[in-house]
């Protein structure tokens, strides 16, 4: 065989003695066990750490269960903080009346606001409302005088002239209440945006009590407060002697 042509060899570079590479091959193999080792115990004080953890929390949880220790409150639950100022009174009226009946009331409000030229999805809303609330209809004997009662001779009827029974003002009740659904144009969703206004639903609150007065007024709620009027003072002037009770409702 030729021998390499010359330019052709590349340089070897240092030789080492045996001795010299097994020292470090050995020491390699130290730091790779040294390592190896440290990784295993940071593993297993890690898995200690928790376990011990799980079970303390397991141990408190148990304890508050059974009321052993105090109830833990979750420290991300939402919390509602009241800053009214004190009510303030600002008249006492003296009553001197019979509520002789009242009535529940349920209405739907279907409030449709629009412009007159715009498209609805431009500008305009409908908000569908229900309304519950109720109505009480009472009779006023603060205005009741003597003249207004008439006894026979022998004591034995009586005849007593009554205000007609008068209507409360309808009251909404607001924790029955609610928007059944809403739908909003494009304008009045970027003016309510911008505005943040309370009353953007006053006016369906507004108009459910106004029909519910109408209803109460249309009602048999009248009559049944006459009917209940005439049986309590009925039963109240029989058991003072009278056997004969004319109840009359109009001007006293």
């Amino acid at each position: 065989m030729d021998p390499d042509p010359p330019g052709n060899t590349e340089p070897l570079g240092p030789l080492r003695p045996p001795h010299q590479l097994d020292r470090r091959r050995r020491s390699h193999w130290l730091l790779g066990v040294a390592r190896a080792s440290i990784a295993r115990r940071l593993w297993r004080l890690t898995s200690l750490v928790a376990v011990v953890a799980a079970a303390v929390i397991a141990l408190v949880l148990a304890l508050s269960a059974v009321h052993l220790l105090p109830h833990f409150s979750n420290p991300f639950a939402e919390t509602t903080v009241d800053r009214s100022p004190p009510v303030l009174l600002k008249s006492i009226s003296s009553l001197s009346r019979y509520e002789a009946a009242s009535g529940s009331f349920q209405v739907i409000v279907d409030l449709n606001l629009r412009s007159s030229w715009l498209p609805s999805f431009i500008e305009g809303s409908r908000t569908l409302f229900v309304g519950q609330g109720t109505d009480i209809a009472f009779v006023d004997f603060s205005k009741l005088r003597g003249s207004a009662i008439r006894v026979s001779h022998n004591r034995t009827a009586v005849t007593i002239r009554v205000p007609s029974p008068r209507l409360e003002p309808a009251v909404l009740n607001v924790r029955r209440s609610y928007v059944f659904a809403q739908q909003q144009g494009l304008f009045n969703r970027i003016a309510n945006f911008f505005s943040g206004n309370p009353n953007s639903q006053h006016q369906v609150y507004v108009l459910a009590q106004q029909k519910i007065q109408t209803a109460a007024r249309h009602s048999v709620l009248l009559t049944q407060a006459k009917h209940n009027t005439r049986a309590m003072l009925t039963g109240l002037l029989r058991s003072l002697g009278f056997r004969q009770v004319t109840i009359v409702f109009g001007p006293a």
